[in-house]
């Protein structure tokens, strides 16, 4: 007897899908860091052995930034909050081992002295957005989310 499923590809098509979901360089990560540089902040890739392996550290400036996708991290707009059909059960398990691990790090850089901006997907499309995150980056502050709006 066949599974009735929601998902419009077979398991061999959604498993080429999974595979090209990049871990590293996808378009928002490279798109901060444009931002950064054309700030002139400099930056390393590849977490320098730090929990959670930060997308971009200053060591210099002791901050570490974060570039999250929505659906992937459970953040509380539209996209993060979209649960998925098919698989539920699995996909809402591994979102919140996802939050979890995000907060354990969280706390971990916190604890050793790093300041922690977190560069949310969907805020990235707000005017003022590469300014909000420069600001950040400077400030500081012991953690950091970007707003999405400014009080300007």
């Amino acid at each position: 007897m066949r599974e009735i499923t929601t998902d419009v590809f077979t398991p061999e098509q959604r498993s080429a899908v999974m595979r090209a979901v990049k871990g590293r360089d996808t378009t928002p990560e490279l798109a901060v860091r444009r931002i950064l540089r054309a700030a002139g902040i400099g930056y390393r890739l590849g977490g320098c052995g730090l929990p959670g392996r930060p997308d971009l550290v200053m060591q210099g400036r002791r901050v570490v930034v974060f570039v999250h996708g929505c659906f992937w991290h459970g953040h509380a707009c539209p996209r993060g909050a979209r649960k998925p059909k098919a698989n539920a059960d699995y996909w809402s398990a591994k979102i919140g081992r996802n939050r979890a691990r995000d907060l354990a790090m969280l706390t971990a850089l916190d604890s050793a002295g790093w300041r922690v901006v977190t560069v949310w997907e969907c805020e990235m499309k707000a005017a003022g957005f590469a300014d909000r995150l420069v600001a950040a980056v400077r400030d500081q502050a012991a953690a950091v989310s970007i707003p999405a709006s400014s009080s300007d």
